[in-house]
């Protein structure tokens, strides 16, 4: 599979400058192209610019802007860097590209005021490595001292040393560059916030676009502050070195928002200690450096963002600085969670006015606090009621969002054996309370008198409400859920392969039409294990197995339709509530239109997964032989001797009655008779039928925000979030697929015993 690649736009030599919104704008520069992807290495690709621009590489860094931002040049320095920068622009075919070459300056050896005004302001830069080895050396071999006189040529990159009485002209380099830390050398990228602060007139929007410069400007130039006074109307800052006399004071003109700087006093005496630690850097700053990698990387990791912005900025935050800041950042990026749950009431609104005949209701609890929500739209609904069979499949999934809410689905099966939505529910928790809630509104939104047959875990306490809330229906035991029981109960001492054995003589009683193959699957199950016997017995096998089951499940015997619900959670369980409903809502839209445009393309009178099956059993026809035996009944002979009613659509292999298609002894009497196999199918998997299912669209929720103008007659319920939050520690997921996932038993081939193998065995 080919990567991600863009064509880089290299920049030489262009000049920058502030806009008035805080952009930054450039002009001037040489300019070249390199093909850049995602198998290119940082080296790579810094030897290449090196190599067209004719420059060094230890003098050169990288950066760019990222999609739609302008404000912030962000930092390429290894490869993880440079595959971020290419999976930004994945959706351009280029990126633009700044070569900065950084100048050799003579080192300041003045008083560190110099460095906290804009004008006196020199930036730290690294210096050439062969210059720095070449110091070294000189240091090593020569009586070199550091009080030693410099002297520094105006105007000039060089720096006259006197070393044991000889005049040697160096290139000049910044003493700090080679005695402090490397995280020095990473604060480049705040360099750009040096003139954030200017000086005495300088006026801000408000109060705390003062105090976000105020931040920035100390960051650039690494010193640490401390508030006098600190409210809507004045600020006042001074050093929080004791004895250093830098000091700022702003506050609010008169009669307006605007903030403006009146006293400053930019000199600083202290060293101002480097930022290494993330005091000034509070969660509105960290979440404003990393939102919009946030916005391209959801799945931004705390310990990444600690990482980054140590390397970029030089400030060493802690974990949960970060973890703040990206809380924050998604917040700005999605909206509140506590706002959304406000907003539930409208949006519910929403949904009813702009899609007549759906259901969308919740409820609270008696302090107001988010319990139940059911939505079910007018396009499911009668997709189902016009084209799915009378089967509804229950299922749970756990929601990995802030307050741990669980999601309840009802999903169905479509003439093609596709997965159809029909309705779901977020709740505060999975119990049978909210269970019986959940088919409640299920039954008021299926007005059907036709019997339904239900698929769900028999652990969910479902039977009661089932049988109370839709009389005359079924309820099918899912096998997946009854097998993984079955193995928790009776944790025997067998190996792996036993019980893989055994799981598929219970598979094959459950599939088995005939009692006859259901008693001699569960016979075999006996021969290897009598308590799982007694058990399956004490299961109720008359909810699950085939030829026990009086209901029509058409072979279906799990539950884990649910699993479309589930992988649609799994993009959106991190939004707010509203956010997550109506992503759950393009997902549905999305997957109706893309199903009825696909069916549009198909000319055969069934859909294609049910002409395969129906094909299938034609193929087995040959070898049978058909006698009339009287009426509408006939005797098939092959293997099996079977008998077929055609009045009853009923054969005694009970093949037909299952699936809803005719079997090989069906369709060689229809033969026989002159009629076509396509009259005997159940009308599900018809086109038309199909085409029913998905005819009908849902529409796009406009506004999910509360309405400025309400009758004020109508009382408005104020939704406050459940009390539970996320528990500490790694989420659960949700078990899925097959058992094969069992931890296997040492057995001895030499005297079959467990726990060891023949190499350890004492016999």
């Amino acid at each position: 599979m080919a990567g991600k690649s863009v064509i880089a736009i290299c920049q030489l030599g262009v000049e920058f400058k502030t806009n008035k919104d805080g952009s930054l704008s450039y002009s001037g520069g040489d300019a070249h192209a390199i093909d850049l992807d995602d198998q290119m290495t940082f080296d790579d690709f810094k030897k290449e610019v090196a190599e067209i621009f004719s420059c060094s590489i230890n003098t050169m860094s990288i950066k760019y802007f990222l999609p739609g931002n302008k404000k912030t040049l962000i930092t390429v320095s290894n490869d993880k860097d440079l595959k971020r920068m290419i999976t930004f622009h994945g959706d351009s075919h280029t990126v633009d590209v700044y070569i900065m070459i950084e100048e050799v300056v003579a080192p300041d050896v003045s008083n560190r005021s110099s460095r906290t005004t804009l004008s006196e302001a020199v930036p730290s830069v690294d210096p050439p490595q062969d210059v720095i080895d070449n110091i070294v050396s000189d240091i090593t071999q020569h009586n070199f001292s550091l009080d030693a006189p410099l002297d520094a040529n105006d105007g000039t990159n060089l720096v006259v040393a006197h070393i044991d009485d000889t005049q040697i002209v160096l290139p000049a380099v910044p003493v700090h560059s080679l005695f402090h830390s490397n995280e020095e050398k990473h604060a480049k990228a705040a360099e750009q916030w040096q003139n954030a602060i200017t000086g005495v007139g300088q006026r801000f929007n408000g109060v705390n676009e003062f105090r976000e410069a105020l931040r920035k400007y100390a960051l650039a130039n690494q010193f640490a502050f401390k508030y006098k006074k600190n409210d809507n109307h004045r600020v006042t800052v001074k050093c929080k070195t004791e004895g250093c006399p830098w000091r700022i004071h702003a506050s609010r003109l008169t009669t307006t928002q605007l903030i403006c700087i009146k006293k400053m006093n930019p000199t600083h005496t202290c060293d101002g200690a480097a930022l290494m630690s993330g005091n000034q850097a509070n969660r509105s700053w960290v979440a404003s450096i990393i939102k919009e990698k946030l916005k391209a990387f959801p799945n931004y990791k705390p310990k990444d963002i600690v990482n980054d912005i140590k390397l970029e900025y030089g400030v060493q935050l802690n974990y949960f600085q970060a973890w703040r800041g990206k809380e924050i950042a998604r917040e700005q990026l999605q909206g509140s969670y506590k706002e959304a749950y406000k907003q539930l009431p409208f949006y519910c609104e929403g949904i009813t006015e702009t899609n007549p005949g759906s259901i969308a209701t919740f409820t609270t609890k008696e302090d107001s606090s988010f319990h139940r929500l059911f939505i079910s739209f007018h396009a499911s609904l009668y997709g189902f009621l016009q084209g799915c069979r009378p089967l509804l499949f229950l299922d749970s999934i756990p929601l990995k969002s802030k307050y741990q809410e669980t999601l309840l689905a009802a999903t169905a099966v479509d003439g093609d054996n596709g997965v159809f939505p029909v309705a779901f529910s977020i709740v505060d928790a999975e119990t049978a309370v909210n269970w019986h809630w959940f088919l409640q509104q299920l039954k008021s939104a299926l007005p059907s008198s036709c019997p339904l047959t239900f698929i769900a875990d028999r652990e969910k306490r479902l039977k009661e409400s089932i049988s109370e809330i839709f009389k005359d229906s079924y309820h099918g035991y899912c096998l997946r859920y009854l097998t993984e029981q079955l193995l928790r109960d009776l944790n025997g001492q067998f190996s792996h392969e036993v019980k893989q054995l055994m799981i598929e003589y219970l598979y094959a009683a459950a599939y088995a039409p005939r009692p006859e193959g259901f008693h001699s699957s569960l016979e075999s199950i006996k021969s290897i294990w009598l308590e799982a016997y007694n058990w399956i017995i004490q299961s109720e096998p008359q909810n699950w197995a085939n030829a026990l089951f009086q209901g029509s499940r058409y072979n279906h015997l799990t539950s884990n339709f649910g699993e479309l619900f589930y992988s649609w959670t799994s993009d959106a369980h991190e939004l707010p509530i509203t956010q997550m409903v109506d992503a759950i809502r393009g997902k549905i839209m999305e997957l109706i239109n893309t199903r009825r445009a696909e069916s549009g393309e198909w000319l055969s009178r069934l859909t294609p997964s049910m002409e395969e099956k129906l094909e299938k059993e034609s193929l087995e026809v040959r070898s049978l032989q058909v006698m009339l035996t009287s009426g509408s009944t006939f005797e098939v002979c092959g293997e099996t001797i079977e008998t077929v009613d055609m009045d009853r659509w009923d054969c005694s292999c009970k093949g037909w009655q299952l699936t809803g298609l005719p079997c090989c002894h069906a369709i060689a009497v229809i033969s026989c008779t002159g009629r076509s196999p396509y009259d005997y199918c159940a009308r599900y998997f018809t086109m038309d039928s199909y085409r029913q299912t998905y005819s009908e669209s849902i529409n796009p929720i406009p506004d999910v925000k509360r309405p400025g103008h309400r009758d004020s007659s109508q009382t408005v319920v104020t939704v406050t979030p459940p009390p539970t939050r996320r528990p500490p520690g790694r989420p659960t997921t949700k078990k899925s697929g097959s058992l094969e996932v069992m931890k296997r038993q040492l057995q001895c081939s030499r005297c079959k015993g467990l726990g060891h193998n023949k190499s350890t065995c004492k016999q």
